[in-house]
């Protein structure tokens, strides 16, 4: 039998609820077609969709990092404020596009503010330049009497937008990226653009842009930012997609394995330099965009099953990983290679909008370190990896132990003893169960409730209780303790 240990005192750190963030770019009818559809019968008077503000509520996301993406290294934000009747469509040369620029800062400042999100803005780093991101930093943050303050009072904002998280580039390392930068080049750009973006406002807070090619510099890069940058540095962000381009269940099964090994090491990267150079201040991860991701990125398609288990299987990582990991950004927040599809008539919530939505609603303060043994199985290049994969959040003012598990077995149900070492369960428990026939399943507009969330109530007492984890499911026992 498998069996979960858990100790309410082994606390791991407080969960910070960036952790469930998303990520808009203009590419893919991410915003024009999806967040911003002025032409359609269920668009607002801002022009935004009222069906898919109402499925955002429900995934509740806490920040929303924005205009990019590839994208933003070839983006003059100057070009997405004022009248929308004079901005300049421009040739847009990340995804060879035409940039309208009909939704541009403010809108998304308002945006963000109908669905409770906090903005994080990120800045040109690619063909862009410092003076462009710290006036960019004015515009929104700006309270004196400067030109830029100025020109956002004149565009209907008397107040600051008081954008609190600001990106230097994306995906710098990347050769693929407009403005591509060496290790040395991107340390010293990060110090420079750090350096006049704090002069404008001292309190926000800087994202470097670390790792996206998990080759090559991986350690190089880290170092030379930390090095030169640490004093001015507040998170370092990592990005990742996964896929199964060779239809290897266990394969992808057995890529949390690949989410420790990438967490764990830049982890201890930071804690090396620091001690190195004496940084007294606790620099944190930022998985600023990370998905599965299958098809060209101009192709909307249907996620399935075993998606939705590697989604949650990424949300584990971040629990079990939650001193380091205080911000992660899935991608993107509506149609391609989200939880979420529009068309003109309706939507679609996709099989990974359930574990999101799940973990977000009933994730608990503190993430507990977990003990757990069992069944194993091998995939890939990884072998002994156990069938279940468990994180565990502590609630202590509700007195609510909430456990999360991944059954990756795609034929035999897992039964399971979960025992406490110190309290005890106090009746009632709550099994939210994701799944559907197989792993293959997936929600379309002909057939959307393939994959969706199941509630059944289970009583227990005393110090243990045994469940049984359904094939290829994602479960969460919210359990009563005392």
């Amino acid at each position: 039998m498998n069996h979960i240990r858990i100790d309410l005192e082994r606390t791991l750190g407080d969960i910070d609820r960036n952790i469930f963030g998303t990520f808009a770019e203009p590419v893919g009818r991410v915003i024009y077609g999806g967040i911003y559809d002025p032409d359609s019968l269920l668009a607002d008077e801002d022009g935004l969709r009222t069906d898919l503000r109402a499925a955002l509520k429900r995934l509740n996301f806490s920040v929303l990092r924005c205009p990019g993406g590839n994208f933003v290294s070839g983006y003059r934000w100057m070009d997405g404020i004022g009248s929308r009747h004079e901005r300049p469509n421009r040739h847009e040369l990340a995804w060879n596009a035409i940039e309208s620029n009909q939704f541009g800062t403010n809108e998304f400042i308002k945006f963000c503010q109908k669905l409770n999100m906090e903005p994080y803005l990120v800045v040109n780093c690619g063909d862009g330049d410092m003076r462009e991101a710290a006036d960019w930093v004015e515009y929104c943050n700006g309270t004196g009497d400067s030109a830029l303050v100025k020109l956002r009072r004149e565009h209907g904002f008397e107040m600051p937008h008081k954008v609190k998280y600001w990106g230097i580039g994306n995906e710098v390392d990347g050769l693929w990226q407009i403005g591509y930068k060496t290790p040395e080049e991107y340390a010293r750009a990060v110090t420079e653009f750090g350096k006049v973006m704090k002069r404008v406002d001292p309190d926000i807070k800087l994202i470097a842009s670390a790792v996206s090619l998990w080759s090559g510099d991986i350690v190089e890069r880290g170092q030379l930012m930390l090095e030169q940058a640490g004093d001015l540095i507040d998170y370092m962000a990592l990005h990742w997609y996964v896929d199964n381009p060779e239809n290897d269940f266990n394969k992808y099964m057995a890529l949390s394995e690949l989410f420790e090994e990438r967490l764990s090491a830049y982890e201890g990267l930071i804690r090396a330099v620091s001690l190195d150079r004496g940084i007294k201040r606790c620099i944190p991860i930022a998985v600023d965009e990370w998905n599965v991701w299958h098809h060209p990125p101009e192709v909307d398609w249907f996620q399935n099953l075993e998606d939705a288990l590697v989604i949650a299987m990424n949300l584990n990582a971040f629990i079990r990983h939650a001193h380091s990991v205080r911000m992660a950004n899935i991608s993107q927040i509506v149609n391609r290679r989200s939880p979420i599809l529009t068309r003109q008539d309706g939507l679609l919530l996709q099989t990974i909008f359930y574990p999101f939505e799940l973990y977000r609603r009933t994730c608990g303060q503190q993430a507990l370190d977990v003990f757990w043994e069992g069944e194993t199985f091998s995939g890939g290049e990884y072998t002994g990896v156990r069938t279940l994969d468990v994180s565990a959040t502590l609630d202590e003012s509700r007195n609510q132990l909430v456990v999360y598990v991944i059954n990756r077995s795609e034929t035999k149900a897992m039964e399971t003893m979960i025992s406490l070492a110190d309290g005890q369960f106090s009746g009632s428990v709550q099994a939210y169960i994701i799944n559907g026939p197989d792993v293959k399943a997936e929600n379309t507009f002909d057939k959307p409730n393939e994959v969706g969330i199941r509630e059944t109530t289970l009583k227990a007492s005393g110090q243990s209780l045994t469940y049984s984890f359904e094939p290829h499911s994602v479960t969460a026992l919210v359990c009563a303790i005392s």
